[in-house]
């Protein structure tokens, strides 16, 4: 079984729109989520790299596709937040047309890792993202972010409200509980993007 080197991940590319991103092979896996869910910080903490991901405090920074190689062949995605109530009408409108194309015609995509606020789940347009997936086979993960903000048993109630939530839209979702400053869930988040992985589309 091959071993990946997480901690050796490098950025690649930033792209403005899909004609920019790199050749359509190999085996990439995208990080989706609404503004300031913390995709950016999940990032670095699955690299256990503090600046491999640009962190900001002001929801809706991340307006390109950055690309992260894990290994040769093997890339990370991080696409632009949605969500963010100031983004202007016609960019909400590219966005939502760039998520729509990419995953309906990135080939090299083999699984997708949404991540919520664990404290404000499941929103109209998180459900839009994972239908989007499922109409196109994509396989999810949903990582329910900042959950060291909450208790324990509060967690528990969270993640068992999304999981009978989605539950009804597909029992092949998976769902875990994350903290990037607590290194909670990095550990599945690894074993989930070994296996997609080791299981490309064919």
């Amino acid at each position: 079984m091959f071993i990946w080197h997480y901690h050796l991940t490098r950025f690649i590319t930033s792209a403005p729109n899909m004609h920019c991103l790199p050749d359509d092979t190999g085996v990439e896996v995208a990080f989706i989520g609404r503004s300031n869910s913390g995709k950016s910080s999940a990032l670095n903490a699955l690299t256990n790299q503090k600046n491999l991901a640009r962190t900001s405090k002001t929801p809706g920074s991340t307006k390109f596709i950055n690309l992260f190689q894990v290994s040769e062949g093997y890339r990370l995605t991080d696409l632009p937040g949605y969500g963010y109530s100031k983004t202007s009408h016609n960019t909400k409108v590219q966005w939502n047309s760039l998520f729509v194309n990419y995953l309906q015609s990135r080939q090299s995509l083999r699984g997708l890792l949404i991540l919520m606020d664990i404290r404000h789940p499941l929103k109209k347009i998180d459900l839009h993202m994972i239908l989007l997936a499922i109409q196109n086979n994509i396989e999810i993960l949903i990582l329910l972010t900042k959950s060291d903000k909450l208790s324990y048993s509060s967690n528990l109630i969270q993640l068992n409200k999304v999981r009978k939530e989605t539950a009804v839209l597909s029992g092949k979702i998976k769902i875990e509980l994350f903290s990037a400053t607590k290194k909670i869930g990095v550990d599945k988040l690894q074993q989930q993007l070994n296996i997609w992985y080791q299981s490309p589309n064919l």
